[in-house]
């Protein structure tokens, strides 16, 4: 190898490395081959030492140029980086370099190098059969463009933002939130958590524009309460399963239909598919690379648990047969955070929805064509990880998932401020501890205060920004009710969090956050335990767009992206950086599908030529909000551009994906296929309300606060405190104690007499 250049590379291949005579100036190229691959790659570098890394600094961007040939398209320019206390690991692909017979130029600017990063590595990798030859590597510092931010609103809101409650109230009671890709968002009710609208047949859900600010009613075939849902790669939304019934007292409880739905944006409408396996009341939904849908848990049409896994396939368009579909026969619980990894492996977070986590370690790595579950260690208190919220962080390419609250509806402890993080590029990854939840303020029945101990939250909003940050926001201290008032923006780059102003409406169970493509966050929903709901809706202006004036995407060449392809832009003024965002399908703290997809840029002036990832696991097919940001995190308004399926993937030019070997040694419990089985049994109290008082859409908690003394009279206070008003007991028996005067009605004046 040349001086400062070594060997690298992994997987089962043939290769060579040679230096050729063929070079682009002087008499010397370096030329690496794959003669047979199966998997991985091999790449020149330059040597990972102190001799001949590159230094770099904090926060700046550097410009990466070589010439080069090469004879298969699945090549990439690989960055490594070096920290100064986990020592080197690989940083992010840059560029897919396109098939040349001929010298040629490849230019692509780094991202903003990370705190802790005091050098930098690089090469081109190549992971397909064939060759590529380079010469003249150059590297060049970017020039700093802008000026210091200037505020334009008061010093508050442009250190911590700010929020709107808007006039006109969201007209149905959703759980739903899904941004569709024309900027509107499908907020889904169906029953709205209402026995009346239930047994009325009156299933509602409604289109609103941000633009216009007006809201459009539309006709559901079908309680969609509590469905799973996910963007189609054609914009349209599936939404799988919902309530078939609502718990009897003494009987079953919830039941999950087997009917499965698809909304189109354009008319507006919903159509019905062929129906799923199982019912799946509470599923999850996770886009897979090649379109397909998987689908897990939930509850079915008799109320226990489901423990069939279900495939929507892209190409059929249709839920494959059960013999179609791979089956642990594992019950993953209610909205388990399914989270798609770099070579399609699926990592299961631990958040999910009521009760306790799974059993053992709480979290897991799935990988479908193995048919294997295998344990991840290092969730904390992975019980009381209810309603709490996960996230792939941003850019998708560090494959880093934050954790963050969570509570325990059976148990009602005080929800929590735990936050863990775990890296899915380490061979064997765990999670390690996160920055503990700022603390703000609960309302414990006598107006806000001042949270105290370990005082945290669950049913947490996260939101992916455009600035590479992600919002946290509502959420409550106990089962539906409590509201904690507290937002904050976790900064990945510094593993830090930065406390901004809250939302100054409730925001707990049946809640949601997403963002819009104006680059501002909007908040919906608030279902307390008495069973009203919160129909305001807020929106969050960020402090990035209190910064003076937004960059503007001018022009997009194509709109319909290719995966490895390279997108040209224009911009009225420099960028820093441009990425794709999924846009939201969220419900109970749950979007395993929302990611941040890091654009390396190529820059001649105005003109940015955008390099697309290889590979669809890190950005699965489907429409994304694309923004480009300046040096001032001030991101433009989003374009939107389509990166396509399976077809595009089927191109012969198309390079292949880049995958790497992350998380390839794991040493957790793997769990085999176990004996085919037909359900999991699940309590009819699962969701932790007490049926035996007041109506269906009234959640008197199964274990009250551990504050509420065990008496009758410390117990209606409570419910007296939260705006439960009168109870009728249904049935004869009294779990609670509420009604010990046997009157039919909880908390009487005759109950409270009685000690």
């Amino acid at each position: 190898m040349p001086s400062c250049w070594e060997k690298s590379g992994w997987g089962d291949n043939d290769f060579t490395f040679s230096t050729v005579a063929d070079a682009h100036s002087g008499t010397k190229a370096m030329k690496v081959e794959l003669t047979r691959r199966v998997s991985g790659d091999r790449k020149a570098l330059i040597t990972e030492s102190a001799t001949c890394a590159p230094v770099v600094t904090v926060g700046k961007q550097y410009d990466l140029g070589l010439w080069y040939k090469s004879t298969t398209p699945d090549t990439s320019l690989t960055l490594f980086r070096h920290d100064t206390t986990a020592g080197w690991q690989y940083w992010t692909d840059l560029k897919t370099l396109e098939m040349q017979g001929s010298w040629t130029q490849a230019t692509v600017r780094t991202p903003e190098v990370p705190a802790g990063t005091d050098r930098i590595t690089w090469g081109v990798s190549v992971y397909g059969t064939g060759s590529a030859t380079t010469d003249d590597y150059t590297m060049e510092q970017v020039a700093d463009t802008l000026p210091p931010a200037t505020c334009t609103g008061t010093a508050e809101q442009c250190a911590n933002g700010k929020w709107d409650v808007l006039p006109t109230q969201n007209p149905v009671r959703s759980m739903h939130s899904v941004v569709l890709n024309n900027g509107k968002v499908l907020l889904i009710a169906g029953s709205g958590n209402s026995e009346e609208q239930f047994n009325a047949g009156t299933f509602t859900s409604a289109v609103y524009d941000p633009v216009a600010g007006t809201y459009k009613t539309i006709p559901t075939p079908k309680d969609m309460f509590c469905a799973g849902h996910v963007q189609l790669d054609d914009g349209r939304v599936l939404v799988m399963s919902g309530n078939k019934a609502f718990p009897v007292v003494g009987g079953h409880g919830y039941e999950g239909y087997k009917d499965s739905y698809i909304f189109d944006p354009v008319t507006e409408t919903y159509s019905k598919t062929n129906d799923m396996n199982d019912g799946h009341w509470y599923p999850s939904a996770t886009e897979l690379g090649n379109g397909d849908i998987i689908s897990f848990g939930g509850l079915r049409e008799d109320s226990t648990g489901s423990v069939t896994a279900e495939l929507w396939s892209d190409a059929q368009q249709q839920w494959l047969p059960l013999w179609q579909v791979n089956q642990t026969w594992s019950y993953w619980g209610l909205y388990p955070s399914m989270i798609l990894m770099q070579d399609g492996r699926l990592f299961y977070s631990g958040s999910h929805v009521f009760g306790n986590g799974t059993p053992g370690t709480g979290s897991a790595i799935y990988d479908y064509g193995a048919n294997t579950v295998t344990s991840v260690p290092g969730l904390q208190n992975k019980d009381e990880r209810d309603q709490s919220a996960s996230v792939l962080l941003p850019p998708a390419q560090d494959q880093k998932v934050l954790t963050i609250g969570g509570g325990n509806i059976d148990s009602n402890p005080d929800a929590n401020r735990l936050t863990d993080i775990i890296d899915l590029k380490t061979a064997n990854p765990s999670y390690t501890v996160g920055p503990p939840l700022p603390q703000g303020t609960v309302d414990l029945g006598a107006g806000a205060v001042a949270q105290t101990g370990n005082q945290g939250k669950m049913y947490v909003s996260a939101v992916l920004l455009p600035d590479g940050k992600v919002l946290e926001t509502g959420g409550a201290l106990h089962n539906r009710a409590n509201p904690v008032y507290e937002s904050s923006i976790f900064d990945p780059a510094t593993s830090t969090f930065d406390p901004v102003a809250p939302d100054p409406e409730e925001r707990g169970y049946h809640s949601s956050a997403f963002l819009l493509p104006d680059g501002r966050v909007m908040t919906t929903g608030d279902n307390p335990g008495n069973g009203t709901w919160n129909h305001d809706v807020s929106i969050y202006t960020p402090p990035y767009l209190l910064k003076g004036t937004r960059p503007t995407i001018t022009s997009v060449i194509d709109n319909e992206w290719v995966y490895g392809d390279t997108q040209r832009i224009t911009t009225d003024r420099p960028i820093a950086k441009a990425e794709l965002i999924r846009p939201a399908a969220v419900t109970h703290s749950s979007d395993p599908n929302q990611r941040f997809v890091d654009l390396p840029l190529s820059v001649d002036g105005n003109n940015v030529d955008l390099n697309v990832t290889s590979n669809p696991n890190l950005a699965p097919p489907g429409w994304y909000m694309l923004f480009a940001v300046d040096a001032n995190g001030v991101p433009s308004v989003a374009k939107w551009v389509h990166l396509q399926g399976p077809s595009a993937l089927a191109a012969e030019s198309t390079a292949e994906a880049h995958v790497h070997s992350f998380a390839d040694s794991l040493q957790g419990t793997v769990t085999e296929p176990g004996k085919k089985r037909t359900s999991q049994p699940v309590s009819p109290t699962i969701s932790g309300c007490d049926r035996h008082y007041g109506s269906i859409n009234v959640c008197v908690p199964t274990v009250f606060p551990d504050e509420v003394k065990k008496t009758t009279a410390a117990r209606c206070a409570w419910l007296k405190t939260n705006d439960y008003g009168r109870l009728k007991v249904n049935g004869k028996d009294d779990p609670l104690k509420l009604d010990p005067s046997k009157d039919g009605v909880a908390c009487g004046a005759k109950d409270l007499k009685k000690r």
